[in-house]
C-alpha cells in the first residue's frame, strides 16, 4: 500500500518543527508508520549540503548557486528517502519542500520561473499529497525568531526579504488550493495541532469517498 508525502511550509518562526513532532505523535498514537525529515538535510549528503546553503559565513553565495545548491539536496532527499517511504508505506512529514524554494529563491531572490524548472529535475514528479502552510506574517515570524540565539544565513536577511517571501507563499497557496491548506500559526500550540488533525481527517475522508 502506498504511503503519503505530507509537506509542512512558512514562514521562519511559524512553528513548524514543533507541529510535526506533536503531529507525528498523533499519528504514530493511530498507528501509522511515520518518517520525520526535513529540507534541507534528510540525508548525509543533504546535510552536508544543508551546511553550505544555511552557513552564515558564507555571505559571497550567489543566488544561483543557493538555488542549485537546494535542488541538488533536494534530488538526493527524494531518491534516498522520501520516495522509498512513501512506496514503503509509510508517511513522509517534511519540514519545507519545493516550496519553500519557490517562495525563497523565486520570490524572495526574484529568480522568477528558473526555480520550478530547475526543481522538477530534482523531485522526478513527486510533490506532497497534502502541504500545511502555517500562516503568520513576516514580521511575527522575525520576532518569534529573536528568541533564538544562533541564526543560519537566511533567516539573518532584512525583513524586506521575508515580506517578499511571504508574499510569494500567498501565491502559492492561491495556485495550489487542490493541495495546499491554510493553517493559521497564529493561535496557540495546542489550537495549531488540532486544526492539523481537524484537516487531516478531512482530507482521509474526501480520499476515502474517491476510492
Amino acid at each position: 500500500m502506498k504511503g503519503l508525502f505530507i509537506s509542512f511550509e512558512g514562514p521562519d518562526g511559524c512553528g513548524k518543527s514543533t507541529q510535526i513532532k506533536l503531529f507525528a505523535d498523533y499519528l504514530k498514537a493511530r498507528g501509522f508508520d511515520v518518517v520525520i525529515t526535513r529540507e534541507p538535510g534528510g540525508t548525509p549528503i543533504s546535510e552536508k549540503i544543508r551546511e553550505v546553503i544555511l552557513d552564515p559565513a558564507n555571505k559571497e553565495e550567489c543566488d544561483i548557486c543557493e538555488m542549485l545548491l537546494y535542488a541538488a539536496a533536494r534530488a538526493q532527499h527524494v531518491a534516498e528517502l522520501i520516495k522509498p517511504s512513501v512506496e514503503a508505506g509509510k508517511i513522509v512529514l517534511c519540514d519545507r519542500f519545493v516550496d519553500s524554494s519557490i517562495a525563497y529563491q523565486a520570490y524572495g531572490r526574484g529568480l522568477g520561473e528558473q526555480v520550478e524548472i530547475v526543481n522538477g529535475y530534482a523531485v522526478q514528479g513527486l510533490m506532497p499529497d497534502i502541504t500545511f502552510f502555517l500562516s503568520i506574517s513576516a514580521e511575527e515570524g522575525m520576532r518569534r525568531n529573536k528568541k533564538t540565539d544562533k541564526k543560519d544565513r537566511l533567516e539573518q536577511e532584512a525583513l524586506a526579504f521575508h515580506d517578499k517571501v511571504h508574499e510569494g507563499y500567498l501565491k502559492i497557496v492561491e495556485k495550489s488550493k487542490d493541495r495546499m491548506i491554510v493553517i493559521d500559526a497564529s493561535k496557540s500550540v495546542d489550537e495549531v495541532l488540532e486544526e492539523l488533525k481537524e484537516k487531516f481527517e478531512a482530507f482521509e475522508a474526501r480520499k476515502a469517498l474517491a476510492k
